[in-house]
């Protein structure tokens, strides 16, 4: 089985397809559309995508891409712990507190705020599209005084030096990824996890006031428990939103079915973008 996933190797991404997929053929991508896209062309089996980071947020450009251009069934969810360290190449080892320039992931940037401002201000900081690509960069200009914020296994892949470990501004930094397949992937064998989440998309009447309202109520009355509600634009118009939603709980036959067609009836749109087991690792 081929597992695509957000490259260059050494991502963040990469770690958590090693924890949960051992032994499985991987195949990094350059973008997270790129990834999506290799299991509508066939190349993958499955892919693994950020989702949400515990300090950043939601990553749009995967919820955008998932929801506006593919249509690829969510089969899993691995959660994992986010340590950022400070790379430099060993050529500059002893110089790495004057670096010229960091370079990083957007979200590692924002989740080593403080640390940047406190040691690096006024140094140009740049964001590049994974830590990995940060890594890679500055493995490649040796002659350069750059740094790099990414992982331990970024470091040993580009044999980078980490200088200051964990310059995270909080402890608690959590990534979520999405496991994404067309094939009845048994990801609760894989990873051995009971506990589920089912995924919604939701759109609302334009004409009924109070629509969220009752959307949250047909969950509510039921008790079934919503872990995140969050709006993303429809792209069709300033004040146009969809919802998503995550429901902590399995599909059933009783339960949700009951809450889509009430929702249904008040004229929302639904649609059921997966239930699937979610794992820590």
């Amino acid at each position: 089985m081929k597992v695509g996933f957000l490259g260059p190797k050494a991502t963040f991404t990469e770690l958590a397809v090693k924890k949960v997929f051992p032994g499985y053929e991987l195949e990094p991508y350059q973008t997270i559309p790129e990834s999506m896209d290799a299991i509508v062309n066939k190349e993958v089996d499955l892919a693994v995508v950020p989702v949400e980071n515990a300090l950043e947020g939601s990553v749009n450009i995967t919820l955008d891409y998932l929801t506006h251009v593919v249509q690829i069934p969510i089969v899993g969810e691995i959660t994992l712990p986010i340590k950022q360290h400070l790379l430099v190449h060993p050529a500059n080892k002893d110089n790495w507190q004057k670096v010229s320039r960091v370079y990083s992931h957007s979200h590692a940037i924002a989740q080593c705020h403080k640390f940047l401002h406190t040691r690096y201000k006024g140094v140009p900081i740049e964001s590049v599209s994974s830590t990995a690509a940060a890594a890679k960069l500055v493995m490649e200009h040796p002659e350069t005084n750059v740094a790099a914020i990414a992982n331990e296994l970024a470091a040993k892949e580009y044999g980078l030096d980490i200088v200051q470990k964990d310059i995270h501004d909080f402890h608690y930094n959590h990534t979520s990824f999405f496991v994404l397949s067309e094939m009845n992937l048994d990801f609760e064998s894989i990873t051995s996890s009971s506990h589920y989440k089912t995924t919604l998309m939701v759109t609302l009447p334009s004409d009924m006031a109070g629509a969220l309202h009752q959307v949250l109520s047909a969950f509510a009355w039921r008790k079934i428990n919503l872990s995140k509600i969050e709006s993303r634009p429809m792209k069709t118009g300033i004040g146009n939103y969809f919802f998503i939603i995550d429901l902590e709980m399995k599909l059933d036959e009783v339960l949700i079915p009951g809450a889509i067609a009430e929702l249904e009836a008040l004229g929302c749109g639904v649609k059921i973008l997966g239930s699937y087991p979610s794992v820590m690792v």
